[in-house]
């Protein structure tokens, strides 16, 4: 009998025209509380810095405050881009939100910047090692976590503190077999990003599992897939919403970090042949509809996958469809 299909959200703190930061993070607490009561399972918060677009630039922070307004739902990271902090001090930050909200943190990491280069390059001013050393960081971060570091390990006397008698348990996020490779050499858990890369992503998560080294707390592989879903009453009212995605997205891969627009801005933008041709591809990595047109492609997602938990990412021009894209979503799976 196949498993029920999990839901959770990645939420990027998204901004429209009509918002300020502060909206759009007072957005995030106010979907925080409505999907614990709908029954999504975790809540990750992302990490995106120099966007006039998103506002999600400390998940950290954001953990706490989410946390502190639910009750159940796991709340973590997706994710901590590593490549710009220290191990210690993000072992550090967890260990305290273990301490604060036991048993229900989650950590999850990424390799990419979350940002362009100049950003990335101030990020890392001050003591960042870069992404070359990313493998090193997971090994260290998980040692620091655990209090698991070699005995010839140069910080092996180090500990972690405040102590606690569980950990969060480490999620590696990639769209990529690189990000895979690592995630089971470590014995972490696993999150694809099928929201970026939408083919050829069951090959990499089936080479995660079938490479999975049981060598930590995780005693067999465990992964989850990132998907974009925009879910409205009809098909029609769907594509609709989905136009604004179209704008932003195009936007966005011109390195123009602006707020979701309006559908009547959306709709009467002059696009190029080329341009629409960006759009119809970019709108594969898309799950779009009325609840039975998206229950049927992430069904097929999990057949595709061999997994049955989705963390869903939803972006609209206004926050009561958005709201109502996650509550149609968790009616069509209930």
């Amino acid at each position: 009998m196949k498993e029920k299909i999990r839901l959770s959200v990645l939420d990027q703190s998204p901004l429209r025209p009509d918002t300020t930061a502060t909206g759009a993070l007072e957005e995030t607490i106010a979907l925080a509380k409505i999907a614990e009561e709908l029954g999504y399972h975790r809540y990750w918060l992302a990490e995106h810095h120099g966007s006039d677009g998103l506002a999600s630039a400390s998940p950290e922070v954001l953990i706490t405050r989410i946390a502190s307004e639910t009750n159940t739902i796991r709340v973590g990271s997706g994710g901590v881009m590593l490549s710009h902090y220290s191990p210690y001090k993000v072992a550090e930050n967890f260990r305290t939100l273990e301490a604060m909200f036991p048993g229900r943190i989650d950590l999850g990491i990424g390799r990419a910047p979350g940002s362009d280069h100049p950003t990335a390059r101030a990020l890392a001013y001050g003591g960042g090692f870069g992404a070359e050393h990313f493998p090193t960081m997971v090994s260290d971060l998980y040692g620091f976590l655990t209090d698991s570091l070699p005995k010839e390990h140069p910080f092996e006397t180090v500990k972690v503190r405040p102590y606690t008698p569980s950990s969060p348990p480490i999620w590696l996020l990639g769209s990529s077999d690189y990000s895979a490779a690592y995630a089971a050499h470590f014995g972490l858990s696993f999150s694809f990003a099928h929201f970026i890369t939408p083919y050829g992503g069951e090959v990499v998560t089936r080479a995660y599992q079938d490479q999975f080294q049981c060598i930590g707390s995780l005693e067999e592989p465990e992964t989850n897939i990132g998907v974009f879903v925009i879910c409205a009453e009809t098909d029609a009212e769907a594509d609709k919403l989905m136009s604004t995605r179209d704008l932003f997205r195009l936007r966005a891969d011109r390195g123009h970090l602006a707020p979701i627009p309006t559908v009547e801005e959306s709709l009467s933008y002059p696009y190029t042949d080329a341009e629409r041709e960006h759009v119809l591809q970019s709108r594969a990595r898309t799950i779009y509809g009325a609840p039975k047109t998206v229950q049927k492609k992430i069904n097929e997602l999990s057949d595709l996958y061999k997994n049955n938990e989705f963390l869903v990412l939803t972006a609209c021009p206004d926050f009561e469809s958005r709201k109502r894209s996650y509550e149609l979503l968790a009616e069509a799976f209930a």
